[in-house]
């Protein structure tokens, strides 16, 4: 799917339309202290094999592509519907 990379849109915050830039949602980092990590990490632990099911079977072959829209004016990010998609580019309009 090609997609714009600049897109006038509403923006909550300026309260009118500007011109907002747009990228692709990617997930952050996960933290190597989080409850629910050190949880599985400690389930893990010791005797025994994998606490959890590993998911052998997939289903669907692409991964939901999420535009990410920041302000040009207030730079305020917002984030678009998903889009179930093999390709997602953003290409110059």
């Amino acid at each position: 799917m090609k997609y714009p990379k600049t897109q006038r849109r509403y923006c909550k915050h300026c309260k009118k339309h500007t011109e907002h830039k747009v990228t692709i949602y990617k997930k952050g980092k996960e933290r190597s202290k989080a409850e629910g990590k050190r949880r599985y990490e400690r389930k893990k632990k010791g005797y025994g094999s994998q606490p959890k099911p590993v998911q052998h079977n997939f289903a669907k072959i692409n991964k939901k592509s999420t535009p990410v829209f920041q302000c040009t004016e207030c730079s305020k990010k917002s984030i678009g519907k998903s889009y179930r998609v093999k390709r997602f580019e953003l290409i110059e309009v």
